[in-house]
Order: structure tokens, then C-alpha cells, then sequence
């Protein structure tokens, strides 16, 4: 998993409350077991018409919005099933990082599972935050000091510190387990002396 320091972008602001995982990544899109190339079917029904053509209106099909790498939403984000397919989705077409004031818990823990940062902040820092979307300018976020910078203000926010390790170091459910793989083998040495039989073929 790629380790997750620091990030500036121009965000782009989604201001629709309850976007569940079905609306980030239709269940049409859930046969493949692979976490890339999915970003080009990331909110497809409200990214393309009836056609397939992209909406021009939608903001992940304008300049610059298209390249953020940060995605501001409305409360709820996230709900509905528990399909890890979405954030795979944000991450292929290259969103790093989503703010919102509430997430759904099973989805926000599989933010963190996909090197995906998701920051949680008040409705009211949400407003202030669209505002620089809105004036397409940068934002920046520096996990380890857990704070995010705009214009000339500093916004602070609240994360799991075993959560943001793991971002930071990069480490995910696999990488957690290879951490333990010198008491993992101590052990099997350990049972193949005291029941070797186990082992046999």
C-alpha cells in the first residue's frame, strides 16, 4: 500500500448527503476482483448520460475537478453495502483523500485498509472548505500534524493514531501480518518439535 505523508490538491466538492456504495460504484462493476480500472466507472450513473457519454455538468468531468485528488462530501458517505469495489473506485481515478462531516463505519475502515484518507470535520468547516474548491484553489493536508491548511488558515482534525500509522507507513491487513512473521515462524518452529506430525505430508 502506498504510504500516505502528504497531499495538496484542488478539491472537488460533492454536496450530496447519503452516497452510498452503490452510487460510487454500480454493482454492474463488482465482477472484477482487481483494484484497478474502476476509476472510469467511479459514480457512473450520475458521470455519464444514458448513452454513455460523460455529463458535462458533473463535477469529476470538469477542469480541474477531474485531476483532484480530494473529495469533499456531503454527511452519510459511504452507506449501503459493504462493498470494499468503492474505495478501490476513488483510488483508480486517483482520490487519495475524502472529507466529510460522517461516514458509514464499515466504508471508512476500508479507507484506511486502501491507503485512502478519510477526514472528518464539522458541516460547517465542510462550507468553508467548498468555498476553495469553488475559487479552484489548493488545499493541503499533512496527516502527521493532522491538519489541513487553506489560504492562510490551519484547520485540525481527529484521527485513530493506529489508523494514520498505518497510512503512513503504508501498511495494510497483509503487511500488519508480515510484521508478526518473526513470532509467526517462532511458533511453527516451536509446534513442528512438540507435535511434528502436524507437519507431515
Amino acid at each position: 500500500m502506498k504510504k500516505f505523508s502528504t497531499l495538496k490538491s484542488i478539491p472537488a466538492y460533492l454536496p450530496i448527503v447519503n452516497i452510498d456504495t452503490d452510487m460510487i460504484i454500480p454493482k454492474q462493476f463488482l465482477k472484477t476482483i482487481k483494484r484497478t480500472g474502476l476509476g472510469k466507472n467511479l459514480f457512473f450513473e450520475m458521470r455519464y448520460d444514458e448513452n454513455g457519454k460523460q455529463i458535462k455538468d458533473f463535477v469529476l468531468n470538469k477542469q480541474p475537478y477531474d485531476k483532484s485528488n480530494i473529495l469533499i462530501a456531503g454527511k452519510n458517505f459511504g452507506c449501503g453495502s459493504s462493498r470494499e469495489h468503492a474505495p478501490w473506485a476513488l483510488l483508480d481515478f486517483g482520490i487519495t483523500c475524502v472529507i466529510s462531516s460522517s461516514y458509514a463505519d464499515i466504508f471508512y475502515n476500508n479507507c484506511f485498509k486502501n491507503g485512502i484518507l478519510p477526514i472528518t470535520v464539522s458541516e460547517d468547516q465542510i462550507k468553508e472548505l467548498s468555498e476553495y474548491s469553488k475559487r479552484k484553489e489548493e488545499i493541503n493536508i499533512v496527516l502527521e500534524d493532522q491538519k489541513i491548511s487553506f489560504g492562510n488558515k490551519e484547520l485540525k482534525f481527529e484521527i485513530d493514531q493506529f489508523k494514520k500509522k498505518c497510512l503512513i507507513e503504508g501498511l495494510d491487513d497483509i503487511a500488519l501480518s508480515l510484521e508478526q512473521k518473526p513470532k509467526i515462524e517462532a511458533y511453527e518452529n516451536r509446534l513442528k518439535s512438540i507435535k511434528p506430525w502436524i507437519f507431515n505430508d
